[in-house]
């Protein structure tokens, strides 16, 4: 599959993601995908079980800003921040695809946390 259309995809799924829109959002993944949450130790089997899973979410995202997407051939990887009930959550969804659909994905998720004052004389902040 080629890159501009793989890429395509993943831009339909991270701006319905961002909608609301379950049914669009899920259109990327095959039938028998697989879906890894490390940090809660769960796997979701299945494009059926996933969609209803996120459908199902008590607290709807309500915000969400893809900062970046990066890859080639059938491996991809978009960092973004996602918000939930006025909770921010920085976010990379590693995303595996096979004849042009997600197999698999593994998604971490991370709290934000204060910067160490110590630091500061070396960095900047995040836009």
């Amino acid at each position: 599959m080629e890159e501009q259309t793989v890429r395509a995809a993943i831009d339909r799924h991270w701006a319905a993601s961002a909608a609301g829109d379950q049914v669009a959002e899920h259109e990327i993944y095959h039938d028998d995908a697989v879906c890894i949450y490390p940090q809660s130790g769960e796997v979701i089997h299945g494009r059926q079980n996933l969609q209803a899973l996120r459908s199902h979410h008590p607290g709807k995202p309500s915000g969400f800003v893809v900062r970046r997407i990066v890859g080639e051939g059938n491996l991809w990887v978009t960092e973004y921040a996602i918000d939930y009930e006025g909770k921010s959550a920085f976010t990379v969804s590693i995303m595996e695809f096979r004849d042009g659909k997600v197999a698999r994905e593994t998604q971490y998720f991370a709290d934000p946390f204060e910067a160490p004052a110590w630091r500061a004389q070396w960095v900047e902040g995040l836009a």
